[in-house]
């Protein structure tokens, strides 16, 4: 079957525009055919990589183009807003990259200008098409785990803060480049898992606690100006009694902490344990059957290969970039991934706000506080 061709824009193209590029390169019908990037060197080589006719330095001149349907947002957290909502108001759909910005206020005025001019939000939230998010949103999809009223967000690395440990850029470990620690950089993927799975994004309240009380190398620390969390605790309140705690390290004297997990009243679901990139534990379910306690593995694989064989359109939802391409195709309706942002990035405040007050934090109290972080375009 051929598919109708989507003509898209990435700006941005450092680690994370590299990255989407490749997606673009295996998904039939996306056709990549702009970059943009002040570094006009690095963007025609990118160019000259990907086979992408059009190379530009200023970002109003890939948006005044009227053969582009979608634009790709590769950039830092705080220039995600006037960037998405630039392109929103130029006509083009806009897909970016994790967290949706660098403050809730900022990516509800993202959200908001998505509805004002009538065009797709796309926030990549890669969790969401994992193998065994599928299985757990079946289950719970099916009435396996009844009535949902708990579910564990968890995230971990023994040792792996960025720059500080031996990799990454020092971006990463300031506030004033990066706004957080381990719960915006791999928090996001995990909270945004939990809140899909529950169906669940209006958040009530909030209590939280960051912390960096590990030792490292003296002389990175100095280098990097390190003064974000290692390590995220926190409680959230959703709407009708739904809760959600949250435990995100990058680093912590710990070997390995099990993976996250929803709790329903007939049954409950473990997702997979990951150390280092690598899944260190299968996802389960556990029930109960003629009053005996099940402990049931999932079969991903046969899972999977099953489902292409059987469901039109299951592709689209193997990857954020294979699901955005279908749905801008119109295969299949997009997931409401900026909602699930906007709301992941008003509990990951309010764990900064409730730490900051030493007590919980209403989420009036979350969007009353927060504020811009967009830098001026």
């Amino acid at each position: 079957m051929e598919y109708a061709k989507i003509r898209i824009g990435v700006i941005g193209t450092g680690i994370i525009g590299k990255a989407h590029l490749d997606q673009y390169a295996a998904i039939e019908g996306a056709e990549v055919v702009a970059l943009c990037d002040i570094n006009e060197q690095e963007a025609r080589r990118v160019a000259d990589k990907y086979g992408v006719a059009h190379v530009y330095t200023d970002y109003k001149d890939l948006l005044a183009r009227d053969d582009i349907d979608a634009v790709d947002v590769c950039l830092h957290n705080n220039f995600h807003a006037p960037l998405t909502i630039a392109a929103l108001q130029a006509g083009k759909h806009v897909y970016c990259e994790k967290p949706i910005a660098g403050s809730y206020y900022d990516g509800k005025a993202m959200v908001d200008a998505a509805k004002e001019y009538g065009k797709k939000l796309h926030i990549q939230l890669s969790t969401l098409y994992k193998k065994e998010t599928k299985a757990a949103k079946a289950l719970i999809d099916g009435g396996q785990l009844g009535k949902l009223f708990h579910a564990r967000s968890n995230g971990f690395r023994r040792r792996g803060r960025p720059y500080v440990d031996g990799f990454g850029t020092a971006y990463f470990t300031k506030k004033a480049s990066a706004g957080g620690g381990a719960l915006l950089d791999m928090g996001v993927y995990h909270i945004a898992q939990m809140l899909y799975l529950l169906g669940e994004t209006e958040v009530e309240r909030v209590t939280g606690k960051l912390i960096q009380e590990m030792d490292m190398d003296e002389g990175r620390r100095a280098e990097s100006g390190f003064d974000v969390e290692e390590l995220a605790l926190g409680f959230v309140t959703l709407r009708n009694g739904l809760t959600l705690d949250i435990f995100e390290a990058w680093a912590v004297n710990l070997g390995g902490v099990e993976g996250s997990s929803i709790m329903g009243s007939k049954g409950g679901i473990r997702l997979p344990s990951y150390h280092s990139g690598e899944m260190t534990s299968d996802i389960t379910f556990h029930t109960t059957v003629a009053d005996i306690d099940l402990d049931s593995k999932i079969d991903l694989n046969r899972m999977d290969i099953r489902w292409h064989r059987m469901r039109e359109n299951e592709e689209a939802y193997d990857s954020s970039q294979k699901h955005w391409i279908a749905a801008l195709q119109g295969r299949v309706e997009l997931m409401p991934t900026a909602e699930i942002a906007l709301a992941t990035m008003l509990i990951s405040e309010g764990l900064y706000l409730s730490d900051s007050l030493g007590r919980e934090a209403t989420a009036a109290e979350i969007v009353a506080a927060s504020r811009s972080l967009s830098i001026p375009l």
